[in-house]
Formats: C-alpha cells, sequence, structure tokens
C-alpha cells in the first residue's frame, strides 16, 4: 500500500492509494488517528475499502510524515558520492538531522533562499520506522520499517561547508523534499534492488541501485538505534549517489523555476518547482 498525507479542506488527514492508482482513500476523514503518524504508532495500517474520496491530481500533498519525532540523514553513503566529494571511508555512517519544519511535500515548491545560489539536489530513498527500538540488530531491522519513500536532501553547500557542521546547510525552511507517499515493504520487495533517478529539467543527474550503499538499511538502523530509540514515524534518509550538483565542472545548482524530480522505482516519483524566498 501506499500512504500519505495530505491537507484536505484546510485540515491535515491521511491515506492511502488505491490499488488502481486514481485515487485516495481519506482513512483520517474516517476518524480513525490523528495522522500517519499516529497510525504507525497504533499498527492500524488498515485498509478501509477502495472507495475514492478525491482524485490523485485533486491531492494537497504534505511531507509523508509531517511531525516525526527525528530525521536523521545519512551523509556519503555510496562509494560514487565519496569519490566525488573526497570524503567518507570512516568505516562508520555520517549521521547529520534535518528539522520536520525544513520538510515540503511532493508538488510543492522548493525554496532556494535568498542568502545563497547554491541550493543543490541530493535524491535518496527514505525509510519510516514502524516499530520502537533501541540497539536493533541488523537481522531485525526490517521488522522495525512501516514503508519506504523518496526523499530530496535539498542542501544549500554555501552553508553546509561553512564548517565541518553539516545543519545550516540541511535545514533552510522548504528545502527536504519528502513524498508523495511511503510504501509499504510488501509491496516493495527487496528494499536493496529499489533504484533511484534523480532528473532536473529532464535530464539525468544521478542513477543507482540501493544494493551500492555502503551501509545498507540493516546497517544503518542498528547503528543509529545504538544512540537513540528509534520510534514510530522516524525518518531516516539512507543517502545519495554520485552525481549531485555541486560535484560537477562546472557546478550546477538549483535556480527559480528549475523543476527536479527523483525517481524511487517501484515507489514512484517525488516532484518540485524551485522557487526562491
Amino acid at each position: 500500500m501506499r500512504w500519505l498525507s495530505f491537507q484536505r479542506d484546510g485540515a491535515e488527514t491521511y491515506g492511502y492509494v488505491t490499488d488502481n492508482g486514481m485515487g485516495v482513500v481519506d482513512v483520517g476523514a474516517r476518524g480513525q488517528h490523528a495522522d500517519l503518524k499516529s497510525a504507525i504508532a497504533a499498527g492500524d495500517l488498515a485498509r478501509h475499502g477502495q472507495t475514492v474520496d478525491l482524485a490523485l491530481d485533486e491531492v494537497d500533498y504534505l511531507p509523508t510524515i509531517t511531525r516525526p519525532d527525528k530525521i536523521l540523514c545519512v551523509g556519503l553513503n555510496y562509494k560514487s558520492h565519496q569519490e566525488e566529494t573526497g570524503r567518507g571511508g570512516e568505516g562508520y555512517p555520517t549521521i547529520f538531522v534535518r528539522f520536520a519544519a525544513a520538510q515540503v511535500g511532493h508538488e510543492q515548491p522548493m525554496i532556494r533562499p535568498v542568502e545563497s545560489n547554491t541550493l543543490d539536489f541530493e535524491g535518496e530513498i527514505a525509510l519510516v520506522i514502524g516499530k520502537a527500538g533501541r540497539r536493533i540488530k541488523r537481522e531485525k531491522a526490517l521488522d522495525h520499517v512501516a514503508g519506504f519513500g523518496i526523499y530530496n536532501d535539498g542542501s544549500v553547500r554555501e552553508y553546509q561547508r561553512q564548517t565541518s557542521q553539516f545543519t545550516p546547510g540541511k535545514n533552510f525552511a522548504a528545502t527536504g523534499g519528502f513524498g508523495p507517499w511511503m510504501m509499504t515493504p510488501d509491496e516493495v520487495g527487496d528494499p536493496q534492488r529499489l533504484e533511484i533517478t534523480t532528473r532536473l529539467n529532464g535530464e539525468v543527474m544521478q542513477n543507482a541501485t540501493a544494493d551500492l550503499m555502503v551501509f545498507g538499511f540493516g546497517e544503518i538502523i542498528e547503528y543509529c538505534s545504538t544512540f537513540t530509540e528509534l520510534v514510530p514515524g522516524d525518518v531516516i534518509a539512507t543517502g545519495t549517489p554520485g552525481g549531485v550538483g555541486s560535484a560537477r565542472k562546472p557546478p550546477i545548482f538549483m535556480d527559480e523555476d528549475d523543476v527536479v524530480e527523483v525517481e524511487v522505482s517501484p515507489i514512484g516519483v517525488l516532484r518540485h518547482t524551485i522557487a526562491v524566498g
């Protein structure tokens, strides 16, 4: 199933895409839970029929998880990205954090801040935690996953590189695209076979499969759950492959009216137009 968060009549709600892909069932309107994170925490991702409440092209998307307790991001998790940046290879995952307020939903504008013209794209696979755990063994890690989604970890490179800490460059408002939905593990199958493709104005910038990750999903969950308890609704963006704009010669950054798409097959496509603000 494909679960999403969206606005309807000015209020946040959640639901799932019908099997034929033509519409959305508004589960929140049926009084089940306050939001998708609450439904995940309750273990209640159950079907409520296939009666369409609104067409897919009518959906006003929100980030898949609107208020996660944590957004953990893995840096330098593909060898190709390590090679193009000259960083990584320490033997442990590079972890930084993104704030929920910096996220933006599918088809909503990503914002290139007026302070810098160095907004870069980073197509990533995101996982959403479904079951709480601490010190989770990698062999059991996928038992704690509610679903997989798509992330564009938009990065203001100038601010990311002002010091050794990534946080400023990763947390400008509306730079973290998350959506359009999460797909449950039963439909994803083997997550290490997921394929990422990032396109800027229709041109392919990044392409890789998840089996090329330096640290796989199980290893990431094991490592992160060592230093913090993972709880339902937590989001982990698992890293971007090579091809980012800042590593190109000359560099390619995103600017007003550009269209960036991150496709993760078979999950779907996350799309944004760039605005300045």
